[in-house]
């Protein structure tokens, strides 16, 4: 693959279903005609929505894009467990749901918020023992995972709806970085006493990135095709989106582009700095009265 002159900066995909974040990054390095290209939070293959993708400089970004809140559509089957947690895995057990009221299924969910430990799906990339548990899976091996503190802010229960002895709850979730959605269909399923697992899962929103602004990779590419550039948040965009934004003189950029110090501000966490002229220079914290690099994206 030709590498050629790259524009730094996010790609907000609309992933499309049956693909996995891998192959969304594979597709867009041919588009970008770059291998610098990296994801920020892996989705399912069965899932679709917002992936934001990272080229060239602006993969060193994905780090913060990685640990914000995510919102996500979904639907939950109540009355059908399955090996994967979602409709892609073999059914291991039914028990009629349709005693269920809707009241029911709201109290329920409503209990699910705030801090909580969630025991991840069992098919997840998770490491036991230095191998993936999805493989352990496979292989027949039921791999005990620890569970993990996340936070889920908020469960809205759009529609509860009725399909024979199953009962379809559709919701949209907003939670922390490492929330799985599968395992509240699971753990819902558990609670009533009847199983349960995702049928259908969709990503809005990837902190400030939403479905809005996203590209299906067909329109990516023909953008490319016809000469336009597929980076459509270029590095200084993307980074006036992805975090709160300060700007600095000549000096500072000097300072900055071999990695020293700025006076600090008082900005909490982390924050990107613009030269004068609008570059991209930094991604800082402040510690200890300076505000010290965290990323140099404009290095001398």
């Amino acid at each position: 693959m030709a590498e050629h002159q790259v524009t730094d900066g996010l790609i907000v995909v609309d992933k499309a279903p049956g693909m996995t974040s891998h192959d969304v990054v594979a597709r867009c390095r041919r588009i970008a005609r770059t291998r610098k290209v990296g994801h920020g939070g892996t989705l399912d293959p069965m899932a679709t929505g917002v992936l934001v993708i990272g080229v060239g400089k602006a993969t060193r970004l994905l780090t913060y894009v990685v640990g914000t809140v995510k919102v996500y559509r979904a639907t939950i089957r109540l009355g059908q467990t399955t090996v994967t947690d979602d409709a892609e895995g073999e059914v291991t057990a039914s028990v009629p749901a349709a005693h269920l009221s809707d009241q029911l299924v709201r109290t329920e969910l409503s209990t699910m918020t705030g801090e909580v430990d969630q025991v991840p799906s069992a098919v997840s990339a998770i490491k036991v023992n230095g191998v993936r548990a999805y493989k352990m899976v496979r292989e027949g091996e039921a791999p005990e995972l620890a569970a993990r503190k996340v936070t889920i802010e908020r469960i809205d229960v759009f529609e509860v709806r009725r399909d024979g002895d199953f009962v379809d709850v559709d919701v949209e979730v907003a939670c922390s970085a490492g929330t799985y959605i599968r395992a509240i269909a699971r753990d819902l399923g558990v609670a009533l006493g009847v199983g349960g697992h995702l049928t259908a899962l969709r990503r809005s929103a990837v902190g400030g990135f939403t479905l809005d602004e996203a590209y299906t990779l067909e329109k990516l590419a023909e953008l490319a095709e016809a000469g336009g550039d597929p980076v459509t948040l270029p590095l200084a965009a993307a980074l006036r989106r992805a975090m709160p934004i300060r700007e600095v003189d000549e000096a500072g950029a000097k300072i900055l582009s071999h990695g020293g110090p700025l006076e600090a501000i008082g900005l909490d966490g982390s924050y990107g700095v613009l030269g004068p002229d609008g570059t991209p220079l930094a991604v800082v914290s402040e510690r200890g009265g300076k505000a010290r690099p965290e990323i140099v994206l404009a290095a001398a």
